[in-house]
């Protein structure tokens, strides 16, 4: 066996536990709520305590001028955070109903609800289509 896979295999077997799935209190969205917008929500907050820690160790582990026992080091450390820590969790929600399908993003809202509030002159600057 190599070193690397030695070391590889060793770091795999002493690796740290899983966070819990709701480890601590999280700020309820003023939205529609339902399970997915409280597990979105949640996946955000998780998210972005933990940005600056997945970037450094993103860059240490493609710096290729750092020895490959730190690089592999750090991507083991990587691997072992909890998914719902990456960004690709994340999914756009609308604001008044919670749907999470058919979102306009700039105004964070689904197809149906846009057009109901549109047509009501509720959103700036949108007016109906006439040509």
């Amino acid at each position: 066996m190599s070193s690397a896979l030695k070391y590889l295999t060793k770091q795999l077997a002493t690796r740290a536990k899983p966070m819990k799935r709701f480890p601590e209190a999280v700020a309820l969205p003023s939205t529609h709520k339902n399970v997915w917008v409280l597990r979105d929500n949640f996946k955000r907050q998780m998210f972005k305590q933990n940005e600056v820690t997945t970037r450094a160790l993103k860059f240490i582990a493609r710096n290729n001028a750092l020895p490959q026992k730190v690089r592999l080091e750090a991507q083991i450390q990587l691997t072992t955070m909890p998914y719902y820590t990456r960004s690709t969790q994340i999914s756009n929600r609308c604001v008044d109903s919670g749907r999470g399908k058919g979102i306009i993003r700039d105004f964070r809202l689904c197809r149906y609800q846009f057009r109901m509030q549109a047509l009501q002159g509720l959103l700036p600057g949108v007016r109906k289509g006439v040509w």
